[in-house]
C-alpha cells in the first residue's frame, strides 16, 4: 500500500469498502515512521510486533461483522499513559525500563474500540515543559521545520500527527501540552473539561489539572475519539457522572448567533504575525453569522505564578512515590527540570510557606474561576491565539527555567478553571509555521466549541495543508 494521507474518518471509509486491509495500513503507518523518524524523532518506543499482531486481530474482527469505532485504525500514544506489557517512560530515564503492569482507563477503551497502537511517543520528562526538549531521550522536531520545536509536552504526539505516521495521537494536558504543540505542528488538539476524560493509568504531573486528549488532523476526528474517551470512571473519583453526548451528531450544527467573546488581554504581548492572523480569521465566523463581543478577562500574565505554585507543588507530590525501591530507577537519574521542580513545590509546601503560597494561590483560581464565569454569562465561546509565537528553534529552553509557562501563559487560565479548549490551524507565518487558534468553552462544553471548530474548518484550508518531509 503506498503512502497516503488519511483522517480517521476516511480510513474508517477505506476499511469498510475494502479498499485496504488494517495490516496493510498499519503496515504503511509503519513504514512511515521508518522513513521520517530519523528526522522528526516523535517516538519513545514504536511497538511494530504488537502492532500487527492488533491488525490481523482488527481485520479478523471486521470479517466477523464486528463494527467498533476505531477498528483497526493505528494511533499513537502519549507515552505517559500506562501500556500493559510495553515500556511506559514518561521520557525519563527514572523509568527507562519500566514496563507497566496495566492499561490506563484510556488505553483500555481504545482498544476496546479497536484501535492499533504503534507505539509511545517522546514528551518533555514527566511532562515538565512545552518543547519536548526536557526529554531524556532527546527532543523531538517540528515536522514542518525540523530545526524549530514541536511544542510540548505532547511534541512527540503532534508531531506524529502533523508527519503522518500515525492517524491520530493520544495527548495529555496540564496547562497547554495538548494545544500548544497541536498550535506549532498545525493540527488539532482538544483539552476536554477536567474530569470528562479518565486520569486513571497516566503517570500524574498536575493532579487536579491534568486531562487527556486527542490530537487529530480534523476536528471531526476529534469528536469520534472524544465519544470514545469521554465518561465517568469507577477507577477515577475525579471524573463526572455528567452524561457523554453524540459529539458527532452536533457537529454540524447551525452557529448564526453565537456569540463569541474576545479579550484584548488574550493579544498583549502576541507576535504580530500571530496576533494579525487571528484577527484576520474571526472575520470568517461573523460571514458565518456569529456576533463578536469584547469581553474583559482577568490577565493571563496572572495565571503563570499561580500555576507555577500549584503544578509545583503537586509534582513534588506525585514524583515522592519515584524512589526506586518497587520500581524504576533512583533519584539520582532524576532531570534538572524534574529536580528543579521538586524542591520549588517541596518549599511552597512546607511548614511557614503553605499559607502564603499554596493557599493564596488556591484563593486566586477561585477568582479566575469566577472570572470565567462571568464572561460566559454574556458570550457562549472565547476565541484568541493559542500561543503567543509560533514554533521556537531547538536550544530555545536552555536556560529558560519558565520557558514552559511563559509559551503556555494563553492556555493555563483556561486549564487552572478546568474548562474545555481546541486548537485549530488558523493560517502559516511568513516563515512557513504554523499558526493556532484557540476556542474556549464553559465547563462540560466539548459539544459547543467542536461545532465552533468544526464550522470554521470547514470554510478554511489551513488543515489541508501538509510538511513536506
Amino acid at each position: 500500500m503506498n503512502h497516503k494521507y488519511l483522517t480517521i474518518t476516511q480510513a474508517l471509509d477505506g476499511l469498510k469498502k475494502k479498499e485496504f486491509t488494517s495490516v496493510e495500513l498499519t503496515q504503511m503507518y509503519l513504514k512511515r515512521i521508518k522513513a521520517v523518524e530519523p528526522k522528526v524523532k516523535s517516538f519513545v518506543t514504536v511497538t511494530d510486533e504488537e502492532a500487527i499482531k492488533g491488525a490481523k486481530e482488527a481485520d479478523a474482527k471486521r470479517a466477523h461483522g464486528n463494527n467498533a469505532p476505531l477498528l483497526g485504525i493505528p494511533l499513537s500514544i502519549k507515552d505517559n499513559f500506562s501500556t500493559d506489557g510495553i515500556r511506559t517512560t514518561a521520557s525519563s530515564k527514572v523509568l527507562d525500563e519500566y514496563v507497566a503492569p496495566y492499561d490506563a482507563t484510556v488505553v483500555t477503551k481504545l482498544k476496546d474500540a479497536g484501535m492499533v497502537m504503534l507505539g509511545k511517543t517522546n514528551m518533555d520528562a514527566f511532562a515538565h515543559g512545552s518543547s519536548t526538549e526536557t526529554s531524556d531521550y532527546g527532543s523531538s522536531r517540528n515536522p514542518w521545520n525540523t530545526d524549530h520545536l514541536p511544542g510540548g509536552s505532547s511534541g512527540g504526539a503532534a508531531a506524529s500527527v502533523a508527519a503522518d505516521e500515525a492517524v491520530a495521537a493520544i495527548g495529555s494536558e496540564t496547562a497547554g501540552s495538548i494545544r500548544q504543540p497541536a498550535s506549532w505542528c498545525g493540527v488539532v488538539g482538544l483539552k476536554p473539561t477536567y474530569g470528562r476524560v479518565s486520569r486513571y493509568g497516566v503517570i500524574a504531573m498536575g493532579s487536579s489539572l491534568d486531562s487527556p486528549g486527542p490530537i487529530t488532523k480534523t476536528v471531526e476526528d476529534s469528536a469520534l475519539l472524544l465519544q470514545v474517551l469521554a465518561g465517568k470512571d469507577p477507577r477515577d473519583a475525579t471524573t463526572s457522572p455528567t452524561g457523554v453526548p453524540d459529539y458527532l451528531k452536533n457537529l454540524k450544527g447551525d452557529i448564526h448567533g453565537l456569540k463569541i467573546g474576545i479579550s484584548n488581554d488574550y493579544f498583549e504581548g502576541v507576535d504580530e504575525e500571530v496576533k494579525a492572523q487571528v484577527e484576520k480569521e474571526l472575520k470568517v465566523y461573523e460571514q458565518l453569522g456569529a456576533k463578536i463581543k469584547k469581553i474583559k478577562l482577568f490577565h493571563p500574565k496572572y495565571a503563570i505564578a499561580l500555576y507555577t505554585i500549584l503544578q509545583r507543588a503537586e509534582v513534588s507530590s506525585n514524583l515522592a512515590r519515584l524512589d526506586g525501591i518497587r520500581y524504576g530507577n533512583d533519584r539520582s537519574y532524576f532531570g534538572e527540570e524534574a529536580k528543579r521542580r521538586i524542591m520549588l513545590g517541596t518549599y511552597t509546601l512546607s511548614a511557614g510557606y503553605y499559607d502564603q503560597f499554596y493557599n493564596k494561590a488556591l484563593k486566586v483560581r477561585t477568582v479566575i474561576i469566577e472570572d470565567f464565569k462571568k464572561a460566559f454569562a454574556d458570550v457562549d465561546v472565547i476565541i484568541g491565539p493559542t500561543s503567543p509565537t509560533t514554533s521556537l528553534p531547538i536550544g530555545a529552553t536552555e536556560n529558560q527555567s519558565m520557558f514552559g509557562e511563559l509559551a503556555d501563559v494563553l492556555v493555563e487560565p483556561s486549564s487552572i478553571a478546568g474548562l474545555c479548549g481546541i486548537n485549530v490551524p488558523c493560517g502559516f507565518s511568513d516563515a512557513g509555521l504554523p499558526i493556532g487558534m484557540q476556542i474556549i468553552g464553559p465547563q462540560f462544553a466539548e459539544e459547543r466549541i467542536l461545532n465552533v471548530a468544526y464550522k470554521y474548518e470547514q470554510e478554511t484550508v489551513w488543515h489541508e495543508r501538509r510538511p513536506s518531509l
